[in-house]
């Protein structure tokens, strides 16, 4: 409890003896209480450093009954992770995710001097620019600046799935149908029918095809609205849908009378992949919703993109989920510079990663397990092939500073990665990490590989 010592004293006679046992004991309660909070803090403090310096080991085998569990990027050795900030001699490669990007000096820049209005009255000059932007490059009529890629994806459901008890049909591995709540029942009242995500992030047609309902208005079933794809493929380690697949969804759903909807979180780092303009892909869609703040390296903001009608329902749909910011243009102005200037430069992550992945295949002793033609954008999934070490591990070894590690390498490194899907592990490049932190994740690497082999042999 916080009292404004001064505002209560004003009301109370200083002549009044009530008034001097009243501040005798306030003075005591504040006394105490800073007594407390000082003592409170102090344990915690104590006990943080006590569960940091008892090291990953421990965490890493807390979590080893789980390894069993359906998960996909949750982070079991999380209280085992350092912080990101260190000493000098130590480096952190921060290979968790895209998301951790942070802006550029120039960026910063372009947000601080962003001429801004009121865009919930359509009145922000640099958020209209962002649209027409994106919308031209995208190949569609106009796009919409919305806070995340979740409420992107969120308003496409709704707009695309207007009646209450209306279906779309979705990949059982997309993030759309993982990580995003299940919005699309929890608010929009849209039930979401599953066929099975493949390697390559596509789905089997006839799958598909034996998922539409046939039978509206029939009282039984709901009925079929929207197809949705995602490119590149998240779980599946960054796969690009190939050209020939969304041409032929979008037959099918042409046929049906279906929709398709893109969540494109990643749709930039397809197009560099295929060598396309991201229009070219899109031409199979009738909406996308591409992230900015990825690789893209824009703190905030996701593009949505369609027909004008759309946009105008999406824009009514942005505003009652409370994504009507009013001076977004401070955010659009680094959206205008993702979409400008860091697209060519995702080709250096995939080159990364690919770098990384074949490190992985070369290492001696052979740890890893890991299918090149797999890798194809910036996203790295691989499994560990000695049984008797898991990702959780892994991952734990990885992010701490081994004993020898700064005399064999000369510092320490950590480098941070999550456990995956189906016992592999996810490592993710993006423009806070060089061709030399890829480097430094290498000898890192090795080093962990050197260190378990040591230690295998001994326990022999």
């Amino acid at each position: 409890m916080i009292i404004d010592c001064e505002r209560t004293r004003s009301k109370f006679n200083t002549n009044n003896i009530i008034e001097h046992s009243f501040w005798s004991c306030i003075m005591s309660l504040k006394t105490l209480s800073r007594g407390v909070l000082f003592k409170l803090f102090k344990h915690s403090v104590s006990s943080s450093e006590k569960s940091f310096r008892a090291g990953q080991p421990a965490a890493a085998a807390a979590v080893q009954g789980r390894s069993s569990m359906r998960w996909y990027y949750n982070n079991p050795v999380k209280d085992g992770y350092p912080a990101t900030g260190q000493a000098a001699h130590v480096q952190v490669v921060d290979l968790r995710s895209d998301t951790v990007t942070k802006p550029g000096p120039a960026m910063r820049q372009a947000m601080a001097e962003a001429e801004v209005g009121d865009d919930v009255m359509g009145e922000d000059p640099t958020v209209n620019e962002l649209q027409n932007i994106a919308a031209d490059m995208f190949g569609m009529e106009a796009a919409l600046f919305v806070p995340t890629g979740t409420m992107s994806n969120l308003i496409a459901v709704m707009v695309h799935c207007r009646e209450r008890g209306d279906e779309m049909i979705v990949g059982d591995l997309s993030h759309l149908h993982i990580y995003e709540q299940g919005g699309s029942a929890q608010l929009a009242g849209v039930h979401a029918t599953t066929v099975t995500t493949l390697p390559d992030g596509t789905f089997d047609l006839d799958q598909m095809e034996s998922k539409i309902r046939h039978g509206y208005p029939d009282p039984h079933y709901p009925r079929s609205r929207l197809v949705c794809v995602e490119n590149t493929h998240n779980i599946q380690g960054g796969r690009v849908l190939p050209l020939t697949f969304l041409q032929k969804v979008r037959a099918m759903a042409d046929k049906y009378g279906l929709l398709v909807h893109m969540d494109g979180a990643r749709l930039m780092n397809a197009a560099v992949a295929q060598g396309v303009p991201p229009s070219t892909i899109l031409q199979h869609t009738h909406t996308v919703s591409v992230c900015l703040s990825k690789g893209l390296g824009a703190p905030v903001g996701t593009m949505l993109a369609g027909p004008k009608d759309f946009i105008s329902r999406a824009l009514r749909c942005r505003k009652a989920l409370g994504g009507g910011m009013r001076q977004a243009g401070v955010l659009a102005a680094a959206g205008k510079l993702s979409l400008l200037e860091m697209v060519g430069r995702l080709e250096e992550d995939h080159h990364n990663a690919r770098t990384f992945a074949q490190a992985l295949l070369n290492c001696d002793p052979p740890l890893f397990d890991v299918d090149l033609t797999t890798v194809e954008t910036n996203i790295l999934r691989f499994r560990l092939q000695e049984p008797s070490l898991s990702p959780p591990e892994f991952c734990a070894r990885m992010g701490q500073v081994g004993d020898g590690e700064e005399a064999a390498l000369g510092q320490g490194i950590k480098v941070l990665m999550y456990p995956h899907y189906s016992n592999s592990v996810r490592a993710v490049w993006h423009l806070g990490i060089s061709p030399e932190d890829t480097q430094l994740a290498i000898r890192k690497m090795q080093f962990v590989a050197s260190q378990y082999l040591k230690e295998k042999l001994r326990a022999q």
